[in-house]
């Protein structure tokens, strides 16, 4: 009797225990085992910056006969890029950034993004490329500027009434971002810097599982920092869209010409 009645307490008591975990693995199981592994609390699916709206510059001229050569059109477009590239392409002004993070966790909230000035040295002066966008630019949701002591994200549209009275509030002091599990966010932003050359990242505040935080760090496409210049007295070439494909040498006058029909005059 004893046999069989401890045989019936242990299938309740193994039964019990198989519906708590279960019970338990489906509420905070995969969680627990995501941290346990090491996986982030959130994933970085694509990061984009849009080079074919803004003027941009080289820190260093292309002054190698093979390079210049893929640069004034005997390459593909992939390898002018890669070329200037190499020469610290940044924009002229301002980076357009586009991140889109998915949640790893069954709820988190984005509590802060800041962009971390990495570097800051003299604007490039190597070479500008100028471009001739038709159209209207998209609209940017955040923006940040480098030039100020502790850059943070405002609002660039009065989408509600506190951005409305005071649109350079912080966006994060007023709202935050929270994401389920396989969720997305696309964040458009916009970081301007015309005092120096500027290589930044952004830091991805994340808070999960009560008061927790984690931090993430965004990098650029290619795994490099970010980059943004101002505008130099004088570039060392200068250069623009060529009809054949590819960049044309340009006159001084003639790129200036064509950079202040989008910039303050004299900024060229």
């Amino acid at each position: 009797m004893r046999t069989w009645l401890a045989g019936i307490l242990g299938a309740v008591i193994v039964a019990a225990i198989g519906i708590v975990f279960t019970d338990w693995f489906n509420t905070s199981g995969p969680d627990t085992v995501e941290r346990i592994s090491g996986q982030p609390p959130l994933t970085i699916g694509h990061v984009a910056v849009d080079y074919t709206t803004r003027h941009t510059t080289l820190r260093r001229p292309v002054t190698d006969p093979g390079e210049r050569a893929l640069l004034l059109g005997a390459g593909s477009g992939s390898s002018r890029d890669a070329i200037m590239a190499s020469h610290d392409w940044a924009p002229l002004g301002t980076t357009d950034v586009t991140a889109v993070l998915a949640g790893n966790r069954s709820s988190l909230r984005i509590i802060d993004i800041i962009p971390r000035v990495l570097a800051r040295k003299p604007v490039s002066d190597g070479a500008l490329f100028v471009y001739a966008p038709e159209g209207v630019a998209k609209t940017i949701e955040l923006s940040a500027d480098l030039d100020q002591p502790a850059p943070r994200f405002t609002t660039t549209r009065d989408t509600t009434e506190d951005t409305a009275r005071d649109p350079g509030t912080s966006y994060f002091r007023k709202k935050q971002i929270d994401l389920k599990r396989d969720e997305p966010v696309t964040l458009v932003m916009s970081i301007t810097g015309s005092a120096a050359y500027y290589e930044f990242d952004l830091q991805v505040t994340v808070l999960a599982e009560g008061d927790r935080t984690e931090q993430i760090t965004i990098k650029g496409p290619d795994g490099r920092p970010f980059r943004v210049s101002g505008i130099a007295d004088r570039y060392r070439a200068y250069y623009g869209r060529s009809a054949l494909g590819g960049w044309q040498p340009l006159s001084r006058a003639a790129a200036c010409a064509k950079v202040e029909k989008n910039q303050k005059p004299g900024e060229c």
